[in-house]
């Protein structure tokens, strides 16, 4: 049996990545309605969000890349390990027949913390300022980062939320400013509208940390 080359290793590598980005392509393709009025992605870009993302955020200057990474004192593959263990345990998830509704409970608790508070801290709110202006990589990052996501990011680092009586949906209190006086206000969301959230913010963090990396040692 032949032995695997350094090069047969990284091609092995980049055709997992690249697979996986056009997977979360074919899914987050699904909202292009909301992509259009909610984030203002649409055509072309629309189909192949992820793969954009990860070109955008590939090609970005050293400077930029650098800004990203140490942003946060957990580096880049750390997270990178813990996304892909996250996206490994969604999987297993989605391929059983029957899943127990108190791992369904746990799921919703696991997805909401990663998707918005770990996830938010850890990327979208430096990657709103430091990805190029108009990009769709800022888009995304500004949107998870603005009320509603940020409303709801709020509601769930705080325990504030709850489930609807039918399952629905979630119920959450959050205020709408960063002013700590301000009234806690209750808001909704519908499991299809929470579906296109928790997608977009798993493919726009795969697609950056799968990307990031590239290039960004030219900075000591």
């Amino acid at each position: 049996m032949r032995h695997r080359t350094r090069l047969d290793r990284r091609r092995s590598k980049c055709g997992c990545s690249l697979n996986r980005m056009r997977y979360l392509d074919s899914q987050i393709a699904e909202f292009r309605s909301q992509l259009k009025t909610e984030v203002g992605i649409e055509g072309e870009i629309a189909g192949k969000l992820a793969t954009t993302v990860a070109a955008e955020l590939r090609f970005l200057p050293a400077e930029a890349k650098n800004e990203i990474l140490q942003a946060t004192p957990v580096d880049v593959a750390a997270r990178l390990s813990e996304l892909t263990a996250f996206q490994a345990f969604m999987d297993h998830i989605a391929a059983l027949r029957k899943v127990h509704p108190a791992v369904v409970r746990a799921q919703v608790l696991y997805q909401n913390y990663v998707c918005f508070v770990y996830l938010g801290e850890g990327l979208f709110r430096v990657l709103a300022k430091a990805a190029p202006a108009d990009s769709a990589s800022r888009k995304c990052a500004r949107f998870l980062t603005d009320n509603p996501v940020r409303a709801f990011r709020n509601a769930i680092a705080h325990g504030n939320w709850r489930y609807r009586d039918d399952f629905s949906g979630l119920i959450f209190w959050a205020r709408k400013g960063s002013d700590s006086s301000e009234a806690l206000q209750q808001f909704e969301v519908d499991q299809r509208l929470l579906n296109f959230w928790q997608l977009l913010a798993r493919a726009v963090a795969y697609a950056a940390y799968s990307n990031l990396r590239t290039g960004a040692a030219d900075i000591p």
